[in-house]
């Protein structure tokens, strides 16, 4: 467990000081303990996957999701990604026929989002393990406080980065960000719940490339 815990070297040098607290270290021997009972999603090697498939200096766009998923194979670290060859959830399938309704594009039947995360799009829950079947099993073991970090961290130290704060608890998060620095767009969170009441016809994925361009950025390619 602890070998399997690996973060790319240019996010290790931003966040060391974060790693050597005590709540992380706590929550690195809780994984440990929790994982001798219970599955934990995702696997060891990708808990860290949003950052070691965006490092700090490619990131154009966040994404803020709340808990991985917590059914088979379904988690691969990124926020509202599954594992390749996994049905998309519904609020993915959201995702998409908001990009189909937006610029036209259809990703139906895929769901990893890799490619998103390597063009810019730091895909990122706000906690990064859950138990097997246990939804919001791992909140409050220190996750919130690290990612809260990795949020005030990027918008300290980067411009013109596109939030993407969809439902509530992503907006709760507006707090760390500089809104003189950085473009806030907000809507319902896709899940089928909430999707009805703003995240359809946000236009988001267009919004983010028009911003993109705007600034002499290359646009992201939505399509899977």
């Amino acid at each position: 467990m602890n070998k399997s815990l690996k973060i790319v070297e240019s996010w290790k040098k931003i966040l060391y000081k974060e790693f050597e607290k005590n709540y992380m270290k706590e929550l690195k021997e809780f994984l440990v303990n929790d994982k001798k009972n219970y599955t934990i999603y995702p696997k060891c090697n990708e808990i860290f996957s949003a950052f070691n498939q965006t490092p700090m200096d490619n990131i154009k766009i966040v994404i803020l999701g709340q808990d991985p998923y917590h059914g088979e194979r379904q988690a691969n670290g990124l926020s509202f990604s599954v594992a390749r060859g996994i049905k998309p959830p519904p609020s993915l399938v959201n995702i998409f026929k908001e990009i189909k309704d937006d610029l036209g594009i259809t990703n139906y039947g895929k769901g990893d989002l890799t490619s998103w995360a390597k063009q810019g799009v730091l895909l990122l829950n706000s906690t990064l393990t859950v138990r097997a079947n246990y939804a919001g099993s791992h909140q409050n073991i220190g996750w919130e406080k690290f990612i809260d970090k990795v949020i005030s961290t990027i918008s300290e130290e980067k411009n013109g980065i596109i939030f993407l704060l969809w439902g509530k608890s992503a907006q709760n998060k507006e707090k760390l960000i500089d809104a003189n620095k950085h473009y806030i767009l907000k809507s319902s969170h896709p899940s089928p719940l909430s999707a009805y009441r703003g995240f359809f016809g946000c236009k988001h994925f267009s919004k983010c490339n028009k911003i993109l361009k705007k600034q002499g950025k290359s646009e992201i390619k939505w399509k899977l």
